[in-house]
Formats: structure tokens, C-alpha cells, sequence
């Protein structure tokens, strides 16, 4: 399974507290991510494939196998949907 990779030269992120702020570079949008969101953008990392995203998760978060992956799937589509991780 491929790594998974942040596309770096699109956005500027903060970490601020507990919280990630991150503005894409082309239309300004801003996005927070917070709690398993922010766990999961933390992890992401270029070394790291899905399957190691859930096993890390899951030593963190409570839940199923089956309900972190059907969050985790979600989240990595939205991050591809607004262009911040590569295919």
C-alpha cells in the first residue's frame, strides 16, 4: 500500500494549542482541525500507509477496527477533496 503524503507546496499550517490551523495558498480557505482529525494530519507523515494510520489510531482513540477506518477513509477523502493530499 502506497504512502500517504501531504502536498506541502499548497498550504502553511500553525499549530496552535491542541488545535491545527492550515490555509491553502492558492484561495486562502482556512480549515481547524482538532482531536482525531489533527491526530490523523499529524500522523501523516510520507512514510506512513492507511493501514499504519488505523493501527496508530487505534492504539489511541477507542472504537472498532471498523468504525476508525470508516472515519479514517472519510477524512483522507476530504483532505484529497480540497487538495491537500496526493492521490
Amino acid at each position: 500500500m502506497t504512502a500517504l503524503a501531504k502536498l506541502t507546496d499548497r498550504f502553511t499550517e500553525a499549530d496552535i494549542d491542541s488545535e491545527i490551523v492550515i490555509m491553502r495558498l492558492d484561495n486562502g480557505e482556512f480549515f481547524s482541525l482538532s482531536g482525531t482529525s489533527a491526530a490523523i494530519w499529524r500522523l501523516i507523515d510520507g512514510g506512513r500507509n492507511r493501514d499504519d494510520l488505523l493501527d496508530a489510531l487505534s492504539d489511541q482513540f477507542d472504537g472498532t477496527g471498523g468504525e476508525i477506518g470508516r472515519d479514517l477513509d472519510a477524512f483522507l477523502r476530504e483532505l484529497r477533496e480540497t487538495g491537500l493530499l496526493a492521490e
